[in-house]
């Protein structure tokens, strides 16, 4: 399944600006994403195109596919165009569908990203928040994991119902975090303030705790993420990665602890399938390369760390793609991607 998914996200980067349209994505997104979960898309007890159940309130709706499993339906399928922004608005039919049907799951997508939904809060009625939502040109090995749940192999309805719970909640508290790391709220503050001061709350020691919050944030993300490298480098035995240096600075650029430790994020991701003293770091004013074979037409990533926004360019499109990260593990999730871009060049 994860080769299949790697080339199926290459293709929809590299050919977004074509697959626009809603029947553009499903033949060159939706169909192979449940071909790559192992299902047979030409096999009508299996796929259903077009599905009619009709409902108390409307009849000769049509949801787009309908996922079978022993003759009764098991998975329910919107389908947008890939521009769509997806909003609880799309989710009618599949609501209405879901509760005349014996459906478990829904999946409203948009051929990029995938939303997975169930039943969890209340019987027979879909929830309007996912439990599960796995992007195709940005996810994690994590997701991955929990995607192969779904495919015709592994699916088992009470093994996915069993972790749903936690991962709805898992997701909706990691958007919380994230926007607590950016601007924490007074709430928090006032409860650290709590922890970490004897004295009054006065507005010096509030600014001061509501400053050092993020930045403890960051800290300890980045204390992670240098043992999560060590325990990498050192379950693979190879103390080159762990010594090695930047390649090829350019003269007055000041490269970043940080810059450094993306890098190794990089090499820790690619060097099971690549060697890691191919991949070099070129550092620059305005951005850090790595690169394949210290090559500047084999662009593996940039790192784009010297501003307030940070982004890590990706290349496994035809151009570069920029992507917004709050801190290094976000590069975990584009392990995907990266892996794309080092294929264009094997």
């Amino acid at each position: 399944m994860d080769a299949q998914i790697s080339a199926l996200a290459k293709r929809v980067a590299e050919h977004s600006e074509t697959i626009q349209t809603e029947e553009a994505a499903k033949t060159s997104a939706v169909l192979p994403f449940l071909q790559a979960l192992g299902y047979d898309v030409f096999n009508p007890s299996e796929v259903v195109p077009e599905f009619t159940a009709d409902t108390y309130s409307r009849r000769g709706e049509k949801v787009d596919y309908a996922v079978m499993r022993d003759g009764a339906v098991s998975i329910l399928i919107e389908c947008k165009g890939l521009s769509t922004q997806l909003n609880e608005k799309h989710l009618g039919q599949l609501c209405r569908y879901f509760s005349v049907t014996k459906a478990r799951f829904a999946i409203l997508t948009n051929g990029r990203e995938f939303r997975f939904f169930s039943d969890l809060e209340e019987d027979n009625k879909l929830d309007k928040k996912p439990f599960f939502t796995f992007d195709l040109l940005d996810h994690s090995q994590a997701a991955l994991e929990e995607l192969r749940k779904f495919t015709r192999q592994d699916f088992d309805v009470a093994n996915i119902l069993e972790q749903a719970e936690r991962l709805k909640y898992v997701s909706i508290v990691r958007k919380v975090v994230e926007k607590w790391i950016d601007a924490p709220p007074d709430g928090l503050v006032r409860l650290m303030v709590q922890e970490v001061h004897d004295g009054r709350m006065n507005k010096d020691v509030r600014e001061a705790v509501a400053q050092a919050i993020p930045a403890a944030f960051r800290d300890l993300v980045r204390d992670k993420v240098r043992g999560r490298l060590s325990s990498v480098l050192e379950d693979g035995h190879d103390d080159r990665a762990a010594n090695a240096k930047p390649t090829e600075l350019d003269d007055g650029v000041d490269t970043t602890q940080e810059e450094i430790e993306g890098w190794l994020t990089v090499r820790s991701i690619l060097r099971a399938s690549i060697d890691a003293d191919r991949i070099h770091m070129r550092d620059a004013r305005s951005y850090c390369a790595i690169l394949l074979d210290n090559n500047n037409r084999k662009p593996l990533a940039r790192l784009h760390f010297n501003r307030k926004q940070k982004y890590v360019g990706l290349f496994d499109g035809d151009k570069e793609d920029r992507v917004p990260v709050q801190s290094l593990t976000d590069i975990f999730g584009f392990a995907t991607r990266l892996e794309a871009a080092a294929n264009k060049y094997a």
